[in-house]
């Protein structure tokens, strides 16, 4: 338990120094030196253009990311009076007594509150995603695969352009990594070089898992499930998927494609309905 406590707050420490490196990368490193373009007009440079399109990604991730911590998950213990830590968990997981199990809650014991439609705790934001909360994750989860796969791709030219070689090869960039630590301690490779080389991994690794989250979550949202169902084995009821992606997503979904807003629309509804 101690563990999980101290990764829940080392994660979104580490995640803020990674999109604050690569912020800089982006900005100061890579598309300066590698979108330049003289003979078009400032207006319209490439530069300009990459720039534009990496902030847009940055602010829709970042913008997510601070909307996924600010609104927690409605504590229901408050309401319920249950506030007996162990014993709640217990109750709610109907271990003490079966069939008493509140449906879709769930006893967060690293946020020390009852959650209903309770999906999974996200150690990277610090904390439990639910109903309130699950479309800002989502939305986090895409602009920060999409931001990883610009860094990768800029990344790359700038290696592809620093070191002369060629990523024409699909097996360059895999056999990229154990070249480069060869000839980091040979000495043929600079700090800088072989730290934007480990960052193109990372770039890389992170994406995939945004993406796969992402991927993943949205399959749960047509079904109408929470992972936390899915790992119970809770039987929820059928409804068409267009129904169950509104309860999400709302039905101005557009904009909260395009800037990271709550969605106050479905959060009215849910509290008309109660």
């Amino acid at each position: 338990m101690l563990v999980l406590r101290l990764l829940n707050v080392v994660a979104p420490a580490y995640f803020l120094c990674i999109s604050l490196v690569t912020f800089v990368l982006q900005i100061f490193v890579f598309i300066p030196s590698m979108f330049r373009d003289p003979s078009t007009t400032p207006l319209f440079s490439p530069a300009l253009l990459h720039g534009a399109l990496f902030l847009f990604l940055s602010a829709n991730a970042l913008g997510n990311y601070v909307l996924v911590i600010q609104n927690s998950p409605e504590d229901l213990g408050k309401d319920l009076n249950l506030d007996k830590g162990v014993e709640v968990a217990d109750w709610l997981d109907g271990s003490r007594s079966p069939g008493s199990a509140l449906p879709g809650t769930h006893f967060c014991r690293l946020c020390a509150r009852v959650t209903q439609r309770h999906d999974h705790h996200c150690f990277f934001t610090g904390n439990c995603i639910g109903s309130r909360n699950m479309r800002n994750f989502i939305m986090f989860c895409l602009y920060t695969s999409l931001a990883c796969l610009h860094s990768l791709v800029a990344g790359m030219a700038y290696i592809s352009a620093t070191l002369s070689m060629s990523f024409a090869d699909p097996l360059a960039f895999l056999t990229l990594l154990p070249h480069s630590i060869s000839q980091f301690f040979s000495g043929a490779l600079l700090s800088s070089e072989m730290f934007v080389i480990l960052m193109l991994y990372l770039w890389l690794g992170i994406g995939l898992a945004c993406a796969g989250f992402c991927c993943h979550q949205m399959l749960l949202i047509l079904r109408g499930q929470t992972r936390y169902q899915v790992r119970k084995g809770m039987v929820v009821r059928a409804r068409h998927w267009r129904e169950n992606l509104q309860e999400v997503f709302g039905k101005k979904w557009l904009l909260g494609l395009l800037i990271p807003v709550l969605n106050v629309e479905s959060n009215y509804r849910r509290q008309k309905e109660k």
